[in-house]
Formats: C-alpha cells, sequence, structure tokens
C-alpha cells in the first residue's frame, strides 16, 4: 500500500522484498479469504478496537479509513461483500485477488520489486537513514519506510526484522506478545474434544476469583486448549492479567438456569421411560460435547432419565452453564496472527507515520505498537498507516 501511493503520487520506489514472493502473510488472512477491512461506520468505536493506543489512527482514517480502502479496492478491481460481524472480504478470489490487485498496481506505477533482498541492517547518520546494507549489496534513497510486519507466523518472512531496524535508529520496542492466538489451558479433558466448534456461547473471565470480561461468538477446543474467534480476542489482554486467570464456557448464555432447569425437566417428562442419561445430554449440547459433558457430570451415561436426582438434574444445569478452564499460557508467535506491541507511537508523527528520533524514516503496519481484534482491524490499520506513509 505505501509504495502504491508513493508511486502514484511519481515517486521512484523500491521494495526490498526479504522473500522471493511478496504477500505471504496477505494469503493467510481470514483464513485465505482475506478479511481486509470492517463495515463499522462509527469511526469511534472503530478507532476503540485498538485499545488506548488507538487514537494514535485517527489522523491516517481521516485521509484514508475504512470507507476509503473499500473504494480503493473497487477502484483496482477487488468488489467486496460484507458478513456477519461486519466483517469485508472480496467477493471472490481472496487473499490472492487482493494481492494480485495490489502487485498490478505496482507494476502499472514501476515500482522496482527487489525480491530475495532481504535487509540486513540499516545504518543512521546525522539522524537520517544514510544507506540500507542488503544480503549482497547496499543502497540509498531519500526516504524509507520499515513496513516489515511484526513476529507472528515467523514462517511468512515475518520475523521481527523491523524491530532491530527501528531500533537502530534510536527507536523504543514495547514488550512483544503473540496476539489473536489459541490460549492453553490446565485441563487436559479438552483434547478429546479437539475440533469442535461451538458457536452462540459466553467465554466469561475471572482473574483471582473476580469477573472482569466476557465474549460471545464461536469458539472451539483444540489439543492444548482453547482457540476459536472469541478466544483470539481474549487473548490480547492475557498478558495483562496477572494473577490466577480463568475461564468460564456458558453453552446456554441465552437461558437463565431457572428456564434450563425447567427445559430439562421438560425434556425428562418428554421421554420419561424412552431415554437414558446420554441421551438427554445429547438432545443439550452439539455431538461432539456430549461424550465430554458425561464425563464432567459425573452421572451414569445409561441412567434412566427419570431416576435422575434433584441434584443430578441441578449439576447438569450448573455444568452446562459454567465450564471452568484454567488458563496456562499462549501458544507462540507461530500460531499468532499478529504480535502485541512494536514501535511506540510516541515517538512516530500520526499525520505523516515519519519517525520523530530520524527524520526520513517511516513506519507502517503492524511494526508499530498497534493490535487489534479478529475482523479486518488489523489489515486496517496496515492499509492506512501505509497509505499515510507513503503520501509523503
Amino acid at each position: 500500500m505505501a509504495a502504491v501511493r508513493a508511486s502514484s503520487l511519481g515517486q521512484k520506489v523500491a521494495i526490498a522484498e526479504k522473500n522471493h514472493s511478496l504477500g505471504e502473510k496477505l494469503l493467510l488472512a481470514g483464513r485465505g479469504r482475506c478479511n481486509f477491512s470492517n463495515a463499522e461506520r462509527d469511526i469511534d468505536i472503530f478507532i476503540s478496537k485498538y485499545g488506548d493506543n488507538g487514537k494514535f489512527l485517527y489522523s491516517a482514517f481521516s485521509k484514508f479509513g475504512p470507507i476509503e480502502t473499500v473504494r480503493f479496492f473497487k477502484k483496482i478491481g477487488v468488489d467486496s461483500i460484507e458478513e456477519r460481524g461486519k466483517r469485508i472480504f472480496p467477493t471472490e478470489g481472496g487473499g490472492q485477488r487482493v494481492l494480485d490487485a495490489l502487485l498490478m498496481q505496482c507494476k502499472k506505477n514501476k515500482v522496482k520489486l527487489m525480491r530475495s533482498t532481504p535487509v540486513k541492517a540499516i545504518k543512521i547518520k546525522n539522524s537520517r537513514v544514510d544507506y540500507v546494507i542488503t544480503q549482497d549489496d547496499e543502497f540509498s534513497a531519500d526516504k524509507y519506510i520499515i513496513a516489515t510486519g511484526g513476529k507472528s507466523y515467523p514462517r511468512t518472512g515475518s520475523t521481527g526484522d523491523g524491530y532491530k531496524f527501528a531500533q537502530t535508529a534510536g527507536h523504543t520496542i514495547t514488550p512483544l506478545y503473540p496476539s489473536l492466538v489459541p490460549i492453553k489451558t490446565k485441563e487436559t479433558w479438552v483434547k478429546p474434544a479437539s475440533g469442535c466448534n461451538l458457536r452462540n456461547v459466553r467465554l466469561k473471565v475471572f482473574l483471582n476469583g473476580q469477573g472482569i470480561d466476557s465474549r460471545f461468538g464461536e469458539m472451539e477446543f483444540t489439543n492444548f486448549g482453547i482457540s476459536g474467534p472469541i478466544v483470539m480476542d481474549l487473548s490480547a489482554h492475557v498478558p495483562d492479567w496477572q494473577g490466577e486467570l480463568q475461564f468460564s464456557l456458558d453453552l446456554k448464555p441465552t437461558l437463565t438456569q431457572e428456564i434450563l432447569i425447567e427445559r430439562v425437566k421438560r425434556e425428562i417428562k418428554k421421554f420419561e421411560g424412552q431415554k437414558k442419561f446420554f441421551g438427554l445430554v445429547r438432545s443439550l449440547v452439539p455431538a461432539q460435547m456430549t461424550k465430554l459433558i458425561l464425563e464432567l457430570s459425573g452421572t451414569q451415561y445409561d441412567k434412566p432419565v427419570e431416576d435422575l436426582s434433584t441434584e443430578e438434574i441441578s449439576g447438569l444445569v450448573d455444568l452446562l452453564k459454567d465450564i471452568r478452564l484454567n488458563v496456562n499460557g499462549l501458544w507462540s508467535f507461530n500460531n499468532a496472527v499478529v504480535t502485541r506491541g512494536g514501535v511506540s507511537l510516541k515517538e512516530i508523527d500520526p499525520a505523516t507515520m515519519r519517525s520523530k528520533l530520524c527524520e526520513n524514516l517511516y513506519l507502517a503496519g503492524e511494526v508499530l505498537d498497534l493490535n487489534g481484534p479478529s475482523g479486518g482491524f488489523n489489515l486496517q490499520a496496515c492499509w492506512s498507516t501505509g497509505y499515510v506513509a507513503g503520501s509523503v
């Protein structure tokens, strides 16, 4: 985006690309479908998705925000569609369509693509980038943009190089954590439930026994814990929650305890003499969860439903409303969608993305201390900051 914008203004532009192919991480976005923005039109709500650091984006969004992004991509041949959660996807072609359109603009604007050209270091002189050292050569320019991404999905080439370059220029790097990443749990019973996808559930967060946050939506079990949209969003905050961290999974969040008890009693009355306990459970939860609920309940699986005691019925309802999971850390950067942390925003001019420490250096995208939830917010920050960085 930075290269397309700068070249469209008549600048002579070169991209030093570490990989042989460009945009490898972009191709992974939205599981290949590339959720490239979000249709939320209230800019204050949009900005709030990035937490306290989101205010940094007001200036960039005023120049090139979500509306301008959709128009830009439509203009270069990428039509879009709005889906659940206001997520915006290409109508066809996914990430490859987005990448091809950007590369076509680079070609049209005569951007020089230096493939398989990893930058090894930048040299600073008199508070300016003097030149850049690559694997085989060195080159100089009037202006430089660091748009290397963070540390997430390092197999795509995103290995944190930009932080090293920024530090060379004197920049502060805030602590780095994997974000939008699956969460590990201490419970081993999650493994048999691996792959079970749950919709319309609520995940509550307890820190030292005190409820502090919650999410409603989709999640799934993995071999080592939990994943899915609501889990990934909560993962961004895990490093801040110091203490005993527990999640409570509510499989029936739209029903109160009392209403759910009555529903279970109706099921029992309906199938009296016909069903065992495992059949009752199967009628209340997804098939993949049946075995797990049976094990956690402690009730004999083949017990006739009419023989269930009041305590057993209450115990089942309690379980459906509150399955406890003890957090045991995050998965690594290898599995993270984005990096939390990065170049301190205090050292960047939000109107231009220019370094306040190095006059011809600009920074854009995930290398900055900016991260949002899933839903197109992180790519939107990349488009906006890249556009602004390429505008000067």
